[in-house]
């Protein structure tokens, strides 16, 4: 299996914190800083990433647009999609995974436990 990640994310600091989390265990983190980029990369990737963490915050095109993207490519569909977003308010969740998110975590993130849980939804998807 590949260890590989793509992180759709704008912010340089929540890139750079994500990156560095997610590679001091084992992870190789490929980033892209807005959803058409992801989405390029997504499909061009050798080998294609076992997930993609997403922003819902993107400038141009949106975090919901690009899952829905994803999902709608059946060569990336099965790649786990996670929300990582600082929407918390009530019904943003259900609106990530009606978009096609796998998964939502909060942002801030908890530098203590992010590795931990971005692994359990891999474990999940087992």
């Amino acid at each position: 299996m590949s260890s590989r990640m793509l992180l759709i994310e704008d912010n340089e600091q929540n890139r750079y914190l994500t990156t560095f989390l997610l590679q001091a265990r084992g992870w190789e983190v490929v980033s892209a800083v807005d959803g058409p980029t992801g989405l390029r990369l997504a499909d061009t990737m050798t080998p294609p990433p076992v997930l993609i963490l997403l922003d819902i915050q993107l400038p141009g095109m949106d975090g919901y647009e690009v899952a829905e993207r994803l999902r709608a490519n059946p060569a990336l569909a099965g790649i786990p999609v996670i929300a990582v977003t600082s929407y918390a308010m009530p019904g943003d969740r259900e609106r990530c995974l009606a978009s096609g998110c796998h998964g939502y975590l909060e942002k801030p993130i908890d530098p203590r436990t992010f590795a931990a849980d971005v692994e359990r939804f891999l474990a999940e998807k087992s």
